[in-house]
């Protein structure tokens, strides 16, 4: 707002960690030197004191501790502090202290010293008062018209005004219809004190009329209260404000002037006496404090006020004449005087910073230095140009959206996980299926190679797991410290979690040079729960309805020696069967073959076999690794099992659906029963009473299913989320499957990953179904596109909303597994989309790619298709004219494949169409441009459907010989 600043006279910091607010700061000849120089008194809510006679000096001395005058530890808190003539037998002043519960005036005196270490200052204690209720403010002046003595009133936080006459207590009275302290003044022109009520509104009372009021002390007992002579309570006048208060002052340079200032939150009022608006001001900014005072001007009055913009304005009634930029935000101004200058703004911070200015502007002699010519060395130039164009290559080279961590981090987060279980569960279920739920013990330990600041630590772990704390604040780090904390690992749901994995997040602070308030930053970690946590070992089962068999290159491996915590209850000593019985699931049961290489894993559910087969390959990859074999690999020779995996999936759609008809009918039935209240609501208002017409009874009716739809729908919700974490078990699987049937690198199987599982949870405004289907497409268009040329340029921008139904996720599904069984690549860059050739296993069979269905489902790939129809029916003038005599050879040929593939003469024609018009709309430059290329085209095509007419027979031959070699292909794919 202002070019010019506060020019810094005298300034200094008070104490580290204090606070300081409104009332905090006041000036005056508090120790009656006579010298007319004013001095700051300052406290503290931590009870520091302190006295200063602030004096210029040149920048490079230091002057606070020559400045500094006394400096007191009190017991209290400090809310106010006032100068005045507080003591009966002195006009003198005085210092009064306000502390929550009491009230202290101190003498300052000051006694010359004989030495070089200056005069020395006291503080005496005249009297106090001990206050039975907590204070909130004060105010002083001459109640009642007395000259030469200072009367002190305090403002408690229960709104009763406490009177005291110097050193002995007058009465106490209660403000009518308190409910919250604001701030407080007396106006001695007037004899009366002015306050703003938690209603918003000045209140003004006549010191006369609370003195013959009712005694606060009587106030509680009605007997008294109605004995005694006192008179109600009530205001000289009243006027409504409609925000609240900061702060209210009264200036007292000329009595002539009848002048009450109120600074609220977004206006500036100036009343007079009789409580009429004089002027007001509204004010753009918030407020921080302000300071009425005389101005040069005759029938005006200056203001100081300060705003949280750091900014200092003077107000000469409603004009603003001066914008000063403070180095903080004011809560208290004073204007000082002081022997080498008149007139200082003495500001403080709630921080504590104390300063003195003043305004105006001081000369600039800075000068811009000479720039300095010198010759441009152009191969240093072009060195330093290759340089930052290798460094900009290896930027560009990571597409990693992560950004990679330092070398040494600042902080190490390191989890350890018990190996075994807690002797005492501290499971809040103790029990499932007449089994017992065990729990495990997790360390965390943090440790930092520099000063940290306020490190909090949370844990995530997914449902039904649950541990026994989640959060922990951490006491500020020193460098080199080190701390750990633990905590319980168990089981908290009746069915299986989808992952074992927990995730650690510890937020913390990094001071730096520029800024010690601390860089935020986050360290993780990880961890991996035991597989015993949510299973036990039981007996194996021969039968089950869900099988799957992974194959190894490998001899097959004791069973035994890979899960050796379960070989308790283990009946097969040979190693070749394991039965996993889960606490909130089926059995899975893992039966090793004696001749063969291979594996089966069965189970009754289908999701229950994720976390046993991820655990079997994860151990299978450390056994042989630490028996130093290298080329061990695990396969799976197929076939996919979608259709148990579709299961899964139309199982959480229908309870998606369920979800959604539960809140449209709870909607209809809340409409319906806010419409019965109001016709209700409607006949007992009327005066002549009317017949309700079994409105109650339909009212109840309606409650009941109300209550009942909400019932049925929290049912529905936690049927959901188990459902939904059965299906991120199968996907799982799904996934861990096609890795293995493929062999896909770590890199593409964590494409697929974020493909299939892109949410932790679902919502009611985003599901799993859109989610998977629309990144699913996205990777048919692009990387598992049928050749590059197919490929999507831009990203599908349409909203994302529940489908009707589950077909089309399901073909998309298919079609993916199908692309990559064919050998495509999952990548996110565009060089690598490309298909490359992969021999299938003997046992896995191709599924067939519906290409029709594709192309009307998706829009991108639709228009592809098109592209390639019209291109192929539009042949030139003279290639027409040569085509015509062999129509009749052509059409037997046509006919059969007519009957072959009717869906392409449907979409050829609707392209033909497309074509004409667009044809009708291009220039004639184009025009002449596609003619050439069209003849290229047609003459590919002449040799593909019709030779030359020398070659007839060989002609009408080609094409039967094909449609029959793809008829036989086609039923051997069938087969």
């Amino acid at each position: 707002m202002s070019l010019f600043k506060a020019r810094d006279w005298w300034s200094a910091v008070l104490g580290e960690g204090e606070e300081f607010d409104q009332g905090c700061l006041c000036v005056g000849d508090v120790d009656n030197s006579g010298s007319g120089c004013d001095k700051v008194v300052v406290g503290s809510y931590m009870g520091m004191l302190r006295i200063f006679a602030p004096h210029a000096s040149k920048p490079a001395e230091q002057t606070v501790a020559d400045a500094q005058l006394l400096e007191v530890q009190l017991r209290d808190p400090i809310i106010q502090v006032e100068v005045g003539k507080f003591v009966s037998c002195s006009e003198l002043l005085h210092l009064a202290v306000l502390h929550p519960r009491k009230l202290s005036v101190y003498a300052v005196s000051g006694t010359a010293g004989n030495v070089e270490h200056g005069d020395q200052y006291q503080l005496r204690l005249v009297y106090e008062h001990n206050l039975q209720r907590t204070a909130c403010n004060m105010t002083y002046g001459p109640f009642g018209g007395v000259t030469g003595h200072h009367f002190i009133c305090i403002q408690s936080m229960d709104g009763m005004l406490m009177f005291f006459e110097q050193e002995s207590y007058a009465f106490g009275r209660f403000l009518p219809g308190f409910l919250l302290p604001g701030p407080l003044c007396y106006c001695a022109r007037t004899d009366s004190f002015i306050t703003v009520s938690s209603t918003r509104q000045v209140e003004c009372y006549r010191y006369e009329t609370l003195a013959v009021a009712t005694d606060a002390d009587t106030r509680q007992d009605s007997e008294q209260q109605s004995k005694s002579s006192g008179k109600r309570l009530a205001a000289e006048w009243l006027l409504v404000l409609g925000e609240q208060a900061l702060d209210i002052y009264v200036p007292s340079a000329s009595p002539m002037a009848s002048s009450i200032f109120v600074l609220g939150e977004r206006n500036l009022f100036c009343l007079r006496d009789s409580g009429q608006i004089r002027f007001m001001k509204k004010l753009e900014y918030n407020p921080s404090c302000f300071l009425p005072y005389a101005s040069v001007s005759e029938g005006t009055t200056n203001v100081l006020l300060g705003n949280h913009n750091n900014m200092l304005l003077v107000y000469q009634d409603t004009t603003l004449k001066w914008a000063a930029q403070l180095s903080c935000v004011p809560v208290a101004v004073r204007v000082a005087n002081f022997l080498e200058l008149k007139g200082l703004v003495v500001t403080l911070s709630s921080e504590g910073h104390l300063q003195c200015s003043y305004m105006g502007t001081d000369p600039s002699f800075f000068t811009a230095p000479k720039v300095e010519a010198r010759e441009v060395n152009y191969d240093e130039v072009d060195a330093e140009m290759k340089a930052l164009h290798k460094v900009i290559r290896e930027a560009t080279k990571n597409q990693d959206i992560i950004p990679k961590a330092e070398a040494e981090d600042d902080l190490t987060v390191t989890a350890i996980v018990s190996s075994s279980l807690d002797d005492v569960s501290q499971a809040l279920i103790p029990e499932m299926n007449d089994m017992a739920v065990p729990s495990v013990k997790v360390k965390i330990k943090v440790s930092c190679r520099s000063a940290l600041q306020s490190p909090k630590l949370s844990v995530c772990v997914q449902p039904p797991l649950a541990v026994t704390q989640d959060q922990f604040v951490l006491d500020s780090l020193g460098s080199g410290s080190q701390v750990v904390v633990a905590f319980s690992a168990f089981l908290n749901g009746h069915y299986t979690p989808a992952d074992l994995t927990g995730d650690i997040a510890v937020s913390y602070s990094s001071p730096t040079e520029l800024n010690p308030a601390g860089v935020p930053r986050v360290a993780q970690c990880k961890f991996v729960l035991p597989l015993r946590l949510v299973c036990c070992p039981t007996s194996a089962s021969k039968n089950s309805k869900y099988k799957i068999t992974v194959d190894t290159n490998k001899p097959p491996v004791n069973l035994n020696e890979v899960f050796p915590e379960f070989v308790a209850k283990a009946e097969d000593k040979e190693g070749n069967a394991l039965a996993f019985q889960f606490i909130a699931g089926s059995r899975v049961t893992v039966l090793a073959s004696k001749t063969s290489q291979r594996y089966r894993i069965q189970s009754e559910s289908f999701e229950d076999i994720w976390l046993v087969a991820k655990e079997l390959v994860q151990r299978f990859d450390r056994h042989f690794a630490k028996l130093g074999v290298k080329d061990f690999r695990n396969s799976f020779s197929g076939p996919i099992p979608l259709a148990e995996y579709f299961e899964t999936v139309d199982h959480h759609f229908e309870l998606r659906v369920n979800a959604q008809k539960y809140q449209d009918l709870l909607s209809e039935r809340a409409v319906q029963f806010r419409a019965i209240q109001r016709r209700l609501l409607t006949r007992f208002k009327d005066k002549t009473p009317a017949p309700l017409q079994n409105l109650d009874t339909l009212m109840e009716g309606t409650y009941r299913q109300v209550i009942a739809l909400a019932d049925a729908a929290e049912e529905n919700r936690a049927c959901l989320v188990q459902a939904f974490s059965r299906l991120r078990s199968a996907t799982h699987l799904l996934i861990l499957l096609v890795s293995l049937w493929q062999g896909l690198s770590a890199e593409q199987t964590a494409i697929l990953e974020a493909t299939l599982l892109p949410l932790l949870q679902d919502t009611p405004q985003l599901g799993w179904e859109e989610s998977v289907d629309a990144a699913v497409s996205h990777l048919l268009r692009t990387c598992l596109s049928r050749s590059p040329k197919d490929q999507a340029i831009s990203l599908s921008t349409m909203q994302l909303s529940m489908p009707k139904d589950t077909s089309r996720l399901k073909k998309h599904i298919t079609l993916l597994c199908d692309r990559i069984g064919k050998g495509g690549r999952l990548s996110l860059s565009s060089e690598a989309n490309v298909p490359t050739p992969v021999m299938l296993p003997a046992a896995c069979e191709t599924m067939p790619e519906p290409i029709a269905e594709q192309e009307e489902e998706d829009p991108a790939l639709q228009q592809e298709a098109t592209a390639k129809f019209i291109k192929k029916k539009q042949p030139s003038k003279k290639v027409k004219s040569k085509t015509e005599s062999s129509k009749e050879k052509k059409e037997k040929d046509s006919g059969k494949e007519s009957k072959k593939d009717p869906t392409k003469e449907k979409e050829s024609k609707k392209d033909s169409s497309k074509d004409s018009k667009e044809s009708s709309k291009e220039s004639s430059k184009e025009s002449s441009k596609e003619s050439k290329k069209e003849k290229k085209e047609s003459s590919k095509e002449k040799e593909s459907t019709a030779e030359p007419l020398k070659e007839k027979t060989k002609v009408s031959k080609k094409p039967s010989v094909k449609v029959k070699e793809k008829k036989k292909e086609s039923e051997a794919g069938d087969g």
